[in-house]
């Protein structure tokens, strides 16, 4: 981790924290650490800053905290997705929260397949457990806003246009369609497909809802590399 996450449980003072369990094999197994020195660290949802160890034992570590920086600027971007594969569900929310994308739509598709919302990683926990990890890896305390959309046609027709409204709306699909831009300026809502693509039939209300289909070239990619691509292509 490039950050080292605090929650308000583990403070027992203004400025002082005891930390165990993961955090603390991390400050031992990969820091290295001893007392007096320094590790970055971060309020979650809060500022970020520097803490000094003033104590080490085998279950608990002591710090003294000075928090002085706010967390970067989450991306002006909602993310639509249709629900991928579990295996690659958990590595794409360390992605969102890497990334610094400021709000998450998970929803159905017609190739998304309904076991897919049967996994463990769908859970709040483990959302968030993974949300967290992203955060540590980019240096950042913000969470992303998640929400899940189980029916495909009611969110698009009631609920996506006041998403939409304000932004720039697109929807990544492979065909005879404009190019993604490139460094935009404003927010943006970016609706990405399952693996196998959009059918027509989403294309046309996605469209209708107000994004407009833009694609990245002939090759299919990866939901992860395809996130990751037009996140980078947009911003």
């Amino acid at each position: 981790m490039n950050l080292l996450l605090l929650e308000a449980a583990d403070f027992t003072a203004a400025d002082r924290v005891v930390l165990g369990g993961r955090r603390l094999t991390h400050m031992q197994d990969i820091h290295r650490v001893a007392v007096g020195d320094s590790l970055r660290v971060g309020v979650l949802g809060g500022a970020m800053g520097s803490a000094t160890v003033t104590r080490l034992a085998p279950d608990e570590a002591e710090l003294v905290v000075d928090l002085t920086q706010p967390p970067p600027p989450k991306l002006p971007l909602t993310l639509i997705l249709a629900v991928p594969r579990p295996k690659m569900l958990r590595r794409i929310f360390q992605t969102v929260a890497t990334l610094g994308v400021a709000r998450l739509v998970l929803v159905n598709s017609y190739r998304v397949e309904k076991s897919f919302w049967q996994t463990p990683f769908l859970a709040p926990e483990a959302i968030r457990e993974n949300l967290v990890l992203g955060l540590e890896q980019a240096r950042d305390t913000v969470l992303p806003e998640v929400i899940i959309e189980k029916r495909f046609k009611p969110f698009v027709e009631d609920r996506l246009p006041a998403l939409v409204e304000g932004t720039q709306g697109l929807v990544g699909h492979p065909g005879p369609y404009p190019a993604c831009p490139r460094g935009v300026e404003g927010p943006v809502t970016l609706a990405i497909g399952p693996e196998g693509g959009w059918i027509p039939y989403e294309v046309d209300l996605l469209a209708k809802a107000g994004l407009a289909p833009v694609q990245l070239g002939d090759r299919i990619l990866r939901v992860e590399t395809a996130v990751t691509a037009l996140v980078s292509r947009l911003f």
